[in-house]
């Protein structure tokens, strides 16, 4: 699109509706999140149904995410990209909190393995909202567990969401890996929805740079639970 008045109009116009939306999203995943703290599979017989509504509202939240990601990433000045040394203690936490009542109401126990002390840069927004993807998409495939890692590796910040569950399909990895290589190398938007969260964690990752190193995400079998793992990784 041409980087004219009108142009830069449509723009903030989107990024402001994405935003207005994300907003209405978040009250409602409160309202159900409040619901399901206060009821049990015991006591409310629509337990499971409202735990599947809240899970569909965190997918249309990461949908949101994704909107404003690329957003970010054509570099418009109101939602600039912007990395700060931040503590990975505080961005767990984060993450953890938004997913603990969905994961709770469907006996999925969290697991988790980092210096919460380690300092690394990143946007904080746009981590997040990878992250929260890679969670809703490890609730698909788990059985029970779903596990965040965090270490250095090979001087790049490796963080990983595994879980129990039989592993990733063969056209799932692929996904992954044409993720990495934008949409031309195949990744399918108008049949796989999960591939636009890949393609748009990828865009994420490519974001973070350092020297010569950019970030990436991949998809792989295995980890400690012998299930899927998705792994981010940070210069």
């Amino acid at each position: 699109m041409d980087d004219t008045p009108r142009s830069n109009e449509l723009f903030l116009f989107l990024a402001s509706t994405a935003h207005d939306m994300k907003n209405s999203i978040s009250v409602l995943s409160g309202t159900l999140e409040t619901l399901l703290v206060n009821a049990s599979p015991e006591t409310e017989s629509a337990y499971p149904q409202m735990a599947h509504m809240l899970y569909q509202t965190k997918r249309l939240n990461d949908n949101l995410i994704q909107l404003l990601a690329l957003y970010k990433q054509v570099g418009k000045p109101e939602y600039p990209f912007d990395v700060q040394p931040l503590e990975l203690g505080n961005l767990v936490e984060q993450v953890v909190a938004a997913g603990r009542v969905l994961l709770t109401s469907k006996g999925i126990a969290l697991e988790t393995d980092f210096d919460p002390a380690l300092i690394w840069h990143f946007d904080e927004d746009l981590i997040i909202g990878v992250l929260g993807h890679a969670i809703n998409n490890a609730i698909n495939y788990t059985t029970d567990k779903i596990r965040i890692t965090i270490a250095q590796v090979d001087g790049c910040l490796e963080i990983r969401v595994e879980d129990n569950g039989r592993g990733y399909p063969a056209a799932m990895l692929e996904a992954g890996a044409a993720a990495m290589h934008g949409a031309s190398a195949g990744v399918n938007f108008l049949t796989n929805s999960t591939s636009l969260g890949l393609y748009f964690s990828s865009e994420v990752a490519k974001m973070h740079k350092h020297r010569d190193r950019i970030g990436s995400v991949r998809l792989e079998n295995g980890g400690a639970y012998g299930g899927g793992c998705f792994v981010l990784s940070l210069p």
